[in-house]
C-alpha cells in the first residue's frame, strides 16, 4: 500500500492508483468553476486539464495521467 496526503489528509492507496483516483476518495470536486459548479476529472486522458492538482508544490499538474507514489502531497484548489 502507498501512503500520502490529499489536502492534509491522509490516504492509503493501492500501488496503480491515479493520483485523480485518490483524490476522489477524499473529494469528488478538485476545484470551483468560476460560476461556482464543482469541478472534476472529466476525459481521464489528460486533455480536459480539469483534474490540476498541486503535487509536491508543483501546480497545475495532470492528476489522471500520475500514478500515486509514497510521500506524496496532494492540495486541490
Amino acid at each position: 500500500m502507498i501512503s500520502l496526503t490529499v489536502n492534509g489528509q491522509p490516504l492509503t492507496v493501492p500501488p496503480g492508483t491515479t493520483v485523480a483516483a485518490a483524490v476522489m476518495r477524499i473529494q469528488p470536486a478538485f476545484r470551483r468553476s468560476v460560476t461556482g459548479e464543482s469541478r472534476g476529472p472529466l476525459c481521464g486522458m489528460g486533455i480536459c486539464m480539469e483534474c490540476r492538482v498541486t503535487l509536491n508544490g508543483h501546480p497545475h499538474e495532470r492528476s489522471c495521467q500520475l500514478l500515486c507514489a509514497a510521500g506524496m502531497e496532494i492540495t486541490t484548489p
